[in-house]
Formats: structure tokens, sequence, C-alpha cells
């Protein structure tokens, strides 16, 4: 059988942004003889997230993450059709999703890495599964659960709120109780998004707007609950108005992923004074620590999208030739909501 793949071409350099050129999309051939415990799955949609920068590096920085080897296939998260197996739990036709999944167009997986899904769920919109009834959507639920400790009336404020995870944990503080929530992004399209669609109460343009200043407009009591996506200096701001005893969400820093620089990144020694002196507590987030809770989290989600509580937004990109481009733009914020890339029907 001949199947489209792609590959990790060249490594960016950890000082240097990724480029479509870093992949190389490849023709060629997959053998269908199963082996006992194996599954052929056709590829429906893949994802591309902020991490996988870190995967692109000789040495991710991170013990849970290992490097994409030169030349081989690039993997994430992804959902397909199982097309035949020679394992017990799978059958033809079941709809399944890997942590792991290849940047393949159809692949043999170990059916251990994969997970059957119910379309239910999500009512047929099988992309999904990997932003809002996905990891993304169990990021935001879980560290705004877990690490927010919102009580009613509190005002949060989210960075990188236009992508898959902000996008989430904006409408979670809302319904949680917060008063206030507002969110952080890059267009004043996004802004419309985040207001309008999302029902965010205020979204900040930092391209456009002096962000301090339209942060103490929108948050005039002070900012209780930080959901942190993308760090440096928008971070630096947000936690310069947080008030005593106010919690930041570290989920992310992608702003500080093209740069050699630890996880986390390291803050100036303002921001670092202004946690100590007002008991504002930062802790490192990762919806890893939380599997046990995955299963009913993603019924959760699942429950708040078809209701309506949730709002999804998506941006989509087809074709498998695409996946370096989708990458790259999603690195430099050019989605609204989660970025997907459609691989097949």
């Amino acid at each position: 059988m001949n199947v489209q793949r792609v590959v990790l071409a060249s490594r960016p350099g950890k000082n240097g942004a990724p480029v479509p050129e870093n992949f190389r999309l490849e023709e060629t051939t997959l053998s269908t003889e199963l082996k006992e415990g194996e599954v052929l799955v056709k590829t429906l949609y893949l994802s591309v997230d902020p991490y996988m920068r870190c995967r692109m590096n000789d040495d991710t920085g991170a013990d849970y993450l290992r490097p994409w080897p030169l030349s081989e296939p690039v993997d994430g998260g992804g959902v397909g059709l199982v097309q035949s197996s020679l394992c017990g739990s799978f059958s033809e036709g079941d709809v399944v999703t890997s942590f792991n999944w290849p940047w393949q167009t159809q692949a043999v997986l170990q059916a251990a890495v994969l997970q059957k899904l119910d379309p239910k769920l999500v009512d047929g919109h099988l992309s999904y599964f990997l932003g809002a009834v996905g990891m993304p959507g169990l990021t935001a639920l879980f560290g705004v659960r877990e690490k927010g400790h919102v009580t009613k009336g509190h005002t949060m404020v989210v960075s990188g709120a236009a992508g898959a995870c902000g996008s989430i944990a904006g409408q979670v503080g809302r319904l949680d109780g917060c008063s206030t929530v507002v969110g952080i992004c890059g267009s004043g399209e996004k802004c419309r998004a985040l207001v309008e669609d999302l029902g965010f109460s205020a979204a900040v343009d930092y391209r456009q707007d002096d962000v301090a200043a339209r942060l103490k407009r929108c948050c005039p009591e002070g900012v209780d609950v930080y959901f942190d996506n993308v760090g440096g200096d928008i971070s630096d701001t947000v936690i310069s108005q947080m008030n005593k005893n106010g919690h930041v969400i570290l989920c992310g820093q992608i702003s500080q992923y093209n740069k050699d620089v630890p996880y986390p990144p390291p803050l100036s020694e303002e921001t670092h004074r202004r946690l100590v002196s007002n008991s504002i507590t930062r802790e490192r987030f990762m919806v890893l620590d939380y599997m046990d809770k995955a299963h009913a989290g993603m019924f959760q989600l699942s429950q708040l999208v078809r209701s309506g509580q949730v709002k999804v937004l998506e941006t989509v990109e087809n074709g498998i030739e695409n996946m370096g481009v989708a990458f790259c733009s999603m690195m430099k914020g050019g989605n609204i909501g989660k970025q997907i890339v459609k691989i097949s029907d």
C-alpha cells in the first residue's frame, strides 16, 4: 500500500523559529500484513500543538518528551478509523485516537497506544477529540479547577486566549464563577471572537494595545487568577496587577519556545518579588499528572460542548502536505481556536 508521510527534515536550532522546510513530505510503502496486537488505521485528523516545538530540538528540555528523530515520521495527536485489526479490542470502523499518531495517511499501530472514541460525545465532530474534548480541553479544565482556586466574583486573565487551550480555559473560568474573564491575544479578529463568540468579558490585543493600561481598565479591582500560556513580558505585566493570594496557572510559555532557555523560563527579579510579597502561587501545571481523571474530564467537556455552554473554535488546514505550514502558522498565532489538519474524509 502506498502512503504519504511527513518526516523531520532538519532542526531549526534552539534559538530559531521553525519553518515549513523543516518538514518533508515523502511517499512510502506500507505493509498491511498485521501481526498480533496490531491495527491498520486511516488518518482523519492530525493535531499541531505548541509543545511540539520542543520536540524539534536534539534535547526537548523535558524528561517526558522525546525529540523527533531526523528523517523519521513526525508524530503527535491524531484521530482515525480502524481499517483492519488483529486485536480483540478494536474492529473495522472503530474511531480511535493516540498521542503518538504518526503524520501518515495510513499507519500500522500497536493496539496498546490506541484509545477507542465514541463519536456521539462530539455529535460526529471528530476533530473535537484533538481540541475541546481532547488534550487541550483537559488541560484547560484541570488547569483551572486544580490550580486556579476560582471562587465566585474572581477576575481571571488568560494569555494565548484565542488558542486551543486558552479559549476553553476562559470559558471554564466563567462557568466556575469568575465575574470577569479577560483574554489576551494577537489581533482584533481574535479579540472579537473571544468576546462575541466565547463570552469573555473583554479582550486585549497585545500587538496594538498598551497591555498594562488596557488590562487596568478591564480589571479595575486587580487580577485573581492568571492562566499563563505565553510567559515573557505579557506575563510580567499581568502578574504586576495581581491581587494578594492570587494564583498563576503555569500552563505554557509559547513566547519562549524558540529560545534556548530552561522550562519554566526564569522570572525577572521584579516579578519574582511580586509573587513572594503578595503570596501569589505559581505552580507548573502538567495535564499528564491528571490522566486518571481524563475519561471523566472528556465526558464533562463533551456535555459542556453539546449543551452550548462551551463554544468551540477551530482553524482547519487541509492535506498532509500542509502539516508544516499549519504547524508554523500556529506557532506564530495564525489560528483562532484549535489548529487542525484534515487528512481524509
